[in-house]
């Protein structure tokens, strides 16, 4: 257990003071300037020039910003002209490229003004913000400033000073992405959302709460129990409403009650020139203009920084049930998650582990789990009804070659039984703590799940490297950890191949590159080949028009299925 407890350190708060504390200092000859901290002062600074016209061009190198109007969405005429790559095939790298050009003394004077000592120019600080940890995306820099607004109205002050002096911006939330989301390879400006994670205000009757972004869903949930609710969804540990919100992330509940896209209510974004949106009431439904709140849902910080969030609450299940089975093959565990969704019953989670992954469990927990692929379920609703769907799944997993089929009732049971699957990535990284993961992310409809697993299973197994599987089993979003030596070229060359096989085999059965993870830099490449030319256009013109000089998120890219 403590060899595990080492590995979750892994897992990063993104409170600056933990940074200070758990991180040691890195020595990176990319980065042009070091400060040692706020208080002492250079002459000058970098910050990355290349205003891409769009935040789509990472490996292309730098582009010069061209001569500059303020286009509408009609009118992409100098779209193509600008140079803007979109995308498409050799648009990632492993470390992606950048500029930098000097950072404006007067800019960071009256920042210091707007956050006083919220501001820093720490060299560690700087690093980890700009590469992050679970990730092994990297870029040639990192960002040259780090801030902490308090306020929508330091946040507005913020961006409108960026603005005005074209200085690159990566809003910050949890951390936890895992595609490279929050690389700065233009380096400019980091908005850490972490000192704004109040909650504003909760509507018991209504099942909605109001929240800033950096409040993390776990401390949400807390904060919820004592009045019935919670909000639903499960990704990282760590990740922060905000963020969750920017990547679009789903996890193991959202077989139920959906993704981020359907319990979010409303937003305020912050847009590249300052202005505030607020895009929806905080009715449940409504027919009113475009859903402005489902185009900010999964921009990655491309078009605005989020400062307020509006969630759809659920009432705390009645009684629940967690069950677990194993399986000779990854395929019959595949076959009995899909019988289950078909048999109509509401199921909560259905999850799937391979038996590489339940090994790294056993490591990294001291457990005694049998090493075979293994289903877990979790059953919902009042205590007659949820066993009543335990048994007839229980039936399935027997019709279907499973075995020891074994369920928890009672709270501390259930909460471990989940907790070895949270823990899932840090359990890998103490099976093998010198290797880094490169995790794919795809999802299929569900009927191509078992399809898809055994074709990319055995793919995994004739590789020399060290690969688990996890699939949310219930919506067909399938998830591989592939772990390689980043020291090791021709490591990292396989592991980018496998990746690259299961992208290319979730795209020929109707499928996506990125189920839940979102694009960063890390899945640019793959879009054009899953959205077409025209789609790529469309999110070119939405974010040229929204955004002219590019300082939102320069150097990432609005994520696939955006709702125009």
């Amino acid at each position: 257990m403590s060899n595990f407890s080492s590995w979750f350190s892994r897992l990063r708060s993104s409170s600056k003071y933990l940074y200070r504390t758990l991180h040691s200092p890195h020595k990176n000859a990319l980065a042009t300037n070091v400060f040692s901290s706020h208080r002492t002062r250079k002459p000058w600074m970098t910050w990355s020039s290349s205003v891409l016209p769009l935040a789509l061009a990472v490996s292309a190198g730098s582009l010069s910003l061209q001569p500059h109007f303020n286009p509408s969405l009609c009118d992409a005429s100098d779209i193509d002209n600008r140079g803007v790559s979109f995308g498409g095939k050799g648009s990632t790298q492993y470390v992606v490229k950048g500029s930098q050009k000097d950072f404006p003394q007067e800019l960071l004077k009256e920042l210091e003004i707007i956050c006083q000592d919220n501001i820093s120019l720490d060299y560690d600080e700087r690093y980890i913000h700009g590469k992050p940890q679970n990730s092994f995306h990297k870029a040639v820099n990192i960002p040259d400033v780090i801030v902490y607004p308090r306020s929508e109205e330091e946040v507005s002050k913020i961006v409108k000073l960026c603005n005005d002096h074209k200085v690159p911006i990566v809003p910050y939330g949890g951390a936890t992405s895992i595609e490279g989301h929050t690389l700065s390879p233009n380096g400019g400006l980091c908005i850490d959302m972490s000192l704004m994670k109040k909650v504003k205000a909760l509507h018991v009757h209504d099942m909605d709460v109001v929240v800033e972004p950096g409040i993390g869903w776990m401390e949400l949930n807390e904060y919820l129990e004592p009045y019935g609710l919670f909000f639903p969804l499960d990704p990282g540990p760590g990740a922060s409403i905000g963020g969750m919100c920017a990547t679009r992330c789903s996890g193991s509940l959202a077989v139920r009650y959906g993704t981020m896209r359907d319990n979010v209510i409303s937003l305020k974004v912050f847009l590249a020139n300052g202005d505030i949106v607020k895009t929806a009431s905080r009715a449940r439904k409504s027919a009113a203009g475009y859903d402005l709140t489902r185009l900010m849902i999964g921009s990655e910080g491309t078009l605005g920084v989020i400062t307020e969030v509006t969630l759809r609450l659920q009432k705390i299940p009645q009684y629940s049930v967690v069950a677990m089975c194993n399986f000779p093959s990854v395929k019959d565990a595949a076959d009995v998650a899909i019988a289950t969704m078909m048999s109509g019953i509401q199921v909560s989670r259905v999850e799937l582990l391979d038996e590489v992954q339940v090994k790294a469990i056993n490591i990294a927990n001291g457990k005694n789990l049998p090493e075979c692929p293994t289903l877990m379920f979790e059953f919902i609703g009042t205590e007659a009804y949820a066993r009543e769907q335990t048994q007839i799944v229980r039936r399935l997993v027997s019709e279907h070659n499973g075995s020891d089929f074994v369920f928890a009732e009672e709270p501390e049971a259930k909460e471990e039984l989940w907790k070895v699957r949270k823990e899932a990535l840090w359990a890998c990284f103490a099976m093998e703590p010198d290797l880094e993961a490169m995790i794919s992310d795809v999802c299929v409809p569900l009927s191509h799940l078992a399809n898809i697993i055994s074709r990319s299973k055995k793919e995994l197994d004739a590789s020399p490297l060290v690969c688990t599987v996890l699939a949310h089993a219930g919506d067909g979003n399938f998830h591989t950890v592939i772990l390689f030596d980043p020291t090791q070229e021709e490591q990292r060359q396989e592991a980018e191949r496998l990746n690259q096989f299961m992208v290319h085999a979730a795209l020929s059965l109707e499928g996506t590159c990125t189920g839940e993870h979102g694009v960063g830099t890390g899945k640019m490449k793959y879009l054009e080949e899953e959205l077409g030319e025209e789609a790529l256009r469309t999110m070119k013109k939405i974010k040229v028009a929204l955004d002219p000089n590019n300082i939102m998120n320069p150097g990432k890219l609005i994520p696939p299925h955006v709702c125009l």
